[in-house]
């Protein structure tokens, strides 16, 4: 026998860096040490500059590469113009070098007199440390984290301001370093000393996505302020409480970042019903401030509690979202029928209704949500949505619908290993399916009250030996059916959850 872990997302454990005196000089002993030798390269997916978004900043003249962290310290310690880790001898490297690609022999040395104007030209002007895994979970051992990257560009920004020398007669030309960061309480001070050690330094931080934990409602708010308004593509705020009052203060200086697509509020409390005036006006002003953004594509608004205001949310928005993440929001029926008659239904992508109870007056709604996006819908989340065999069934005809569908989730719902196979089979029509998550089938539990809470669904003990029957008979359905490729699992912490830009 052994215990269903909770689905419930952990927080994750941070590294803690020492706060210091903002505009004090950083001591070393304060510094983030390297990371590890074994996580310093960049995994092949980071080369070749910003994943999935336009290129929002612009561009420049010079070279643009991707380099591993570790090697930008030492790179930015002679603060000559940087050159790409290119062969030596090709005629790229010729290139970049400075010289004629068709040129014969060595290029002359970056220090050589009388080359110097030559090399500025090609010299390095964008350095691309974006698209790190943060979270570890796929993460492979040999490369860094958007942790470690935080800290590496960091620490080396404040030393540039400490210690860099720069020879007479050689102004160094702005490389501009695209990063992601993570920071949370520990290293909020640490953070924003480099920020403010890159204006107007040869290393200018310019970040795409910034993902800010527990930090207080003032300290978001200065970081914010610090950002490149031309670069930033998403803002992660998570565990914040802040209430719909911090919203309310945070979301304009959120706001005059107009390239931003994604907007994440995880578990920030905010509940929309309350009935204060000063909720009321605070709920409308948030409400205004989300109408100033033209390039919103992605909005999660986890445990946010918009029972009955989703359309007055969503209707305030310039542009259809692909992304709509509701988890644990108290959705009513009628939220769901405005989101299927809403703009957005036709162009979702991603779609996360966890903890939402679709079992009900709710089901119908969903169903009809699920027939407006069935032609674009690529991932869909229903853990712990109270779906029992009898609200599946009568779901499948439209899910089945859903043809470009590649992942389901449907942990944490009563399912019985006989809905399990009826699911499998009717969804062999979905060819672009790669990834199930189900629920332990509730003929595998001990004793278990019907209808069972999601609580005791996850906590309450499982029986191996059934489980194990359950899962060879999956198999051999899988394989009957030619469809041994689809992962069909009851891990949900086995795979990283699909981001937007990824899909």
């Amino acid at each position: 026998m052994y215990r269903v872990a909770s689905c419930l997302a952990q927080r994750d454990a941070h590294a803690c860096v020492p706060e210091h005196t903002a505009g004090a000089p950083v001591p070393a002993s304060c510094l983030p040490g390297p990371a590890p030798a074994a996580s310093r390269a960049l995994p092949p997916a980071v080369q070749g500059g910003l994943h999935g978004q336009e290129d929002c900043c612009a561009s420049r003249a010079g070279a643009h590469v991707a380099l591993p962290a570790a090697q930008l310290p030492a790179a930015v310690a002679g603060m000559c113009p940087l050159q790409p880790s290119l062969a030596a001898g090709t005629p790229q490297h010729r290139e970049h070098a400075g010289c004629d690609p068709g040129a014969d022999g060595p290029a002359p040395h970056p220090r050589d007199g009388g080359w110097h104007t030559a090399s500025l030209q090609h010299a390095l002007r964008v350095l691309d440390m974006t698209g790190l895994l943060d979270d570890g979970v796929e993460q492979d051992p040999g490369t860094m984290s958007m942790w470690d990257c935080t800290a590496a560009v960091a620490r080396t920004c404040i030393a540039q301001q400490q210690g860099g020398t720069v020879e007479p007669g050689q102004a160094p030309l702005p490389v501009e370093v695209r990063v992601d960061l993570r920071v949370n309480r520990a290293s909020y001070a640490f953070l924003r000393e480099a920020l403010r050690s890159s204006v107007g330094s040869p290393l200018r931080l310019c970040c795409r996505d910034l993902r800010a934990e527990d930090l207080p409602m003032r300290n978001t708010v200065a970081l914010l302020q610090l950002l490149d308004a031309g670069c930033l593509r998403r803002v992660d705020l998570r565990f914040n409480n802040l209430g719909l009052r911090g919203l309310s203060v945070i979301i304009p200086h959120v706001a005059r970042f107009q390239h931003l697509a994604s907007l994440r509020l995880h578990y920030v409390h905010g509940d929309s019903r309350q009935p204060s005036v000063d909720g009321e006006d605070n709920f409308r002003y948030f409400l205004a401030q989300m109408g100033r953004f033209t390039c919103l594509r992605e909005l999660s608004m986890g445990s946010s509690l918009l029972s009955g205001r989703l359309d007055q949310l969503l209707s305030t928005l310039q542009s259809p979202l692909e992304s709509l993440e509701l988890a644990f929001c108290a959705l009513l029926p009628e939220d769901l029928r405005f989101l299927a008659r809403s703009p957005h239904a036709v162009h979702l992508k991603k779609l996360d209704l966890s903890g939402n109870d679709l079992s009900g007056g709710q089901l119908e709604p969903f169903q009809g949500l699920l027939q407006a996006a069935a032609a674009t819908l690529l991932h869909l989340e229903l853990t712990e949505c109270q779906l029992a065999d009898p609200q599946l069934l009568s779901t499948l005809p439209v899910l089945t619908r859903c043809a470009s569908l590649r992942y389901l989730g449907l942990y944490g719902n009563p399912l019985s290993m006989a809905g399990l196979k009826e699911l499998l089979r009717d969804s062999v029509v979905q060819a672009e399916l790669r990834t199930v998550v189900h629920p332990f089938p509730v003929d595998c539990y001990e004793g278990l009250p019907w209808p069972p809470p999601a609580s005791v669904l996850l906590e309450a003990s499982i029986n191996e030996e059934k489980f194990a029957r359950v899962e060879a008979e999956l198999h051999q359905l899988l394989l009957a059916s030619g469809r041994a490729h689809v992962l069909w699992t009851t891990d949900i912490y086995g795979r990283l959850a699909a981001d937007y830009f990824s899909l």
